[in-house]
């Protein structure tokens, strides 16, 4: 797809009254921004692994792995049911397919009563000789994620900082995905995912990194996709979700997933993915995908 429209030619500072997102997923797991970020991440997985040869995940913020759905904590936001709930009761796009698959196979068959996170999706995909790689930094999230990942070959789950890791463990050589996920609790996290992009592909210039994003402020999102772009030398891919106009910093008004050296061919899929949510919640919100 071309160029998205001149939506940044902002100032290049950031949003001031942007507060953190305080980020606890379990309230979260689920919603429209976890089905936006699995789908693109299994439609992603799925391009890298037609190459052959092994492939490498580094998952910077990888969390908990699995999520119940009848937990107190997602039961009092409700936001599953927008989401997952949403998605497998829906005549929803193909690109949704794969998603919808590993949701039906983690729950049985069943009601969906648990939800997948990153780690499980990923280490449900990948082939024998393939590498995963999760990093989750609190204690209680990484027993968590260890349990979840028990026995599978292959997987370490690391109780250490994403961002630094990405950087030392990703392989100088050959497939590499760098997934980077972070909860926004912390002023700096566009900065350190802007030096991790860096350091990433000074490393290895092969390397794939696919980035979620919040969506509060139209000035914030520039400034990002502005110091990315300098860091980036490669193709930079962008897939919006606005589940409704970018003018309350104050809200998560939609997400985006951003990906640095991306194989061809997702525009088409990922803009189901990024305009699904958005149209199904009926707030004037959208979908698009672009190019830096």
């Amino acid at each position: 797809m071309a160029r998205a429209p001149p939506s940044r030619g902002r100032s290049g500072h950031r949003s001031r009254n942007e507060p953190p997102l305080n980020y606890r997923h379990a309230f979260h797991a689920g919603n429209f921004a976890d089905i936006v970020k699995h789908a693109a991440l299994l439609l992603l997985l799925e391009r890298m692994m037609r190459a052959p040869g092994p492939l490498c995940v580094v998952d910077t913020h990888a969390g908990r792995g699995l999520y119940d759905l009848a937990s107190p904590e997602a039961r009092r936001s409700g936001e599953a049911d927008a989401g997952v709930l949403r998605l497998m009761n829906a005549d929803a796009p193909q690109a949704y397919g794969p998603l919808r698959a590993a949701v039906r196979r983690l729950n049985a068959g069943g009601p969906v009563k648990s939800y997948p996170g990153s780690p499980w999706l990923i280490a449900e995909t990948l082939r024998r000789g393939d590498r995963y790689i999760a990093c989750e930094l609190r204690p209680d999230e990484h027993a968590a994620l260890r349990t979840a990942l028990k026995g599978r070959a292959g997987v370490e789950a690391l109780c250490a900082d994403g961002y630094a890791t990405a950087a030392t463990k990703v392989p100088a050589q050959g497939a590499a995905l760098v997934l980077i996920d972070p909860p926004f609790e912390k002023p700096d996290d566009y900065r350190r995912i802007v030096e991790t992009v860096r350091a990433v592909l000074r490393r290895n210039p092969r390397a794939v990194v696919a980035i979620w994003l919040p969506l509060k402020d139209l000035e914030t999102f520039d400034a990002f996709l502005r110091d990315l772009e300098a860091a980036a030398p490669g193709p930079v891919l962008v897939a919006e979700t606005r589940m409704r106009p970018l003018s309350d910093p104050m809200k998560m008004n939609g997400c985006a997933m951003v990906f640095v050296g991306a194989p061809d061919g997702l525009d088409e899929p990922l803009a189901e993915i990024a305009r699904w949510p958005a149209v199904m919640q009926g707030e004037g919100g959208e979908g698009r995908v672009w190019r830096l």
